[in-house]
């Protein structure tokens, strides 16, 4: 019974001490072994053998990038106002005896100095600048840090700001700012837009009066040419019309008899007319009767048969060409009476009007009285010869 308690002891003592001379190390871990308290070495990833009860495992240190998020701390800016700055870093051991044995906490350290590190950098800046600064305060923490944490065994490899919370007061002016900002732009680009659609519309009005004025001018240059086209045809048409009563009367050879009897035709007309209240006889009818006096009565004279002599008492037979002689003394004795009837009833209607006229003017005369002064004659009645 003695010998097999025996045995089984050293077989507890010989898987004890196995068991703690083995040590297997993660992948990414390093660890460190102290023999007798001090450092002996360190121990890498995979199977290690110890000895037992001498050397000890002190630490087990993760070499992986580590991702620490501190919880918000407040920071006064230059302007003396409170914001809160939530802050990540990104950090790696690359000493695990530095990390070990250079500083008790490297994490809470870390955090420390990212603290005292952000409040020295944003109490230089006022509000402002902090919200729109966050890459320059990233780059000087990350200086700062790598700096103070390359003696621990530790590299921070990124610091990123994950929040800057001002006051809420801030916040509201803030809005409030902005707000109005907005409304400035807004009410800029509408002043804009209105104004670049008030110069449109006067380059379209001035366009189109221009086009307008342009089109008018056209019109009116093409109406004037018209016109003038127009008078100048009328002008050539009246000197052609005029040209050819001009010859065709010097080819009628017309004499004074002819032009007093068209004047005295012209008479009634010009008495006709009831706006007519004061008719003047001029001084040419005389000498239109006279020659009409005249041509009536060579008329008369011509037409008269020529005394025959006493002696001739015998009837001679009528010869044809007697005849037809005496057949046109009929027709011209005819159209001589038929002239001279028309001839006195011209004269006679131009002494009516004439009279009327007169007896007018004589009215008009007399109803004035003195405010006109003494009556002056209008004309004189022409007296036929």
């Amino acid at each position: 019974m003695g010998p097999l308690i025996f045995v089984l002891v050293l077989a507890i003592l010989v898987v004890t001490v196995l068991a703690r001379s083995v040590r297997i190390v993660p992948q990414a871990r390093a660890g460190i072994v102290e023999r007798l308290g001090r450092f002996a070495r360190t121990l890498g990833p995979g199977l290690s053998i110890i000895v037992p009860f001498v050397d000890k495992v002190r630490y087990t240190i993760d070499l992986r990038e580590q991702v620490v998020s501190f919880p918000p701390q407040p920071v006064i800016t230059e302007d003396n106002l409170v914001v809160s700055i939530d802050t990540v870093i990104y950090f790696q051991v690359t000493d695990p005896v530095a990390a070990t044995y250079e500083i008790a906490n490297y994490i809470q350290a870390i955090e420390q100095l990212t603290m005292t590190t952000l409040r020295n950098i944003v109490g230089g800046m006022d509000l402002e600048r902090t919200l729109t600064s966050r890459e320059q305060i990233n780059t000087e923490l990350r200086g700062v840090l790598d700096e103070a944490t390359g003696k621990w065994g530790v590299r921070v490899n990124r610091v990123e700001l994950k929040g800057i919370d001002p006051p809420p007061s801030i916040q509201d002016s803030m809005e409030k700012q902005m707000r109005a900002d907005r409304d400035k732009r807004a009410a800029v680009l509408t002043a804009e837009g209105t104004r670049q659609s008030a110069i449109l519309t006067a380059e379209g009005e001035k366009q189109s009066a221009i086009l307008t004025a342009e089109g008018e001018k056209q019109s009116q240059i093409l109406r004037a040419q018209a016109q003038r086209e127009s008078q100048i045809l009328r002008a050539q048409g009246e000197a052609q019309a005029i040209e050819t009563v001009f010859n065709a009367i010097h080819d009628g050879e017309p004499d004074q008899r002819l032009l007093s009897y068209q004047y005295l035709q012209m008479l009634p007309k010009i008495a006709q007319g009831d706006a007519n209240k004061l008719w003047i006889v001029p001084s040419e009818i005389g000498k239109a009767l006279e020659g009409i006096g005249s041509m009536v009565g060579q008329f008369t004279e011509d037409s008269e048969p020529s005394p025959r002599p006493a002696d001739r008492t015998r009837r001679r037979t009528p010869k044809p060409h007697a005849v037809e002689a005496a057949q046109a003394e009929e027709a011209t004795d005819t159209a001589l009476q038929d002239a001279e009837s028309e001839v006195q009833a011209a004269i006679a209607a131009a002494e009516d009007a004439a009279k009327g006229g007169l007896g007018g003017r004589r009215n008009e005369t007399e109803a004035n009285g003195d405010s006109a002064g003494p009556a002056q004659p209008a004309a004189q009645e022409p007296r036929p010869e």
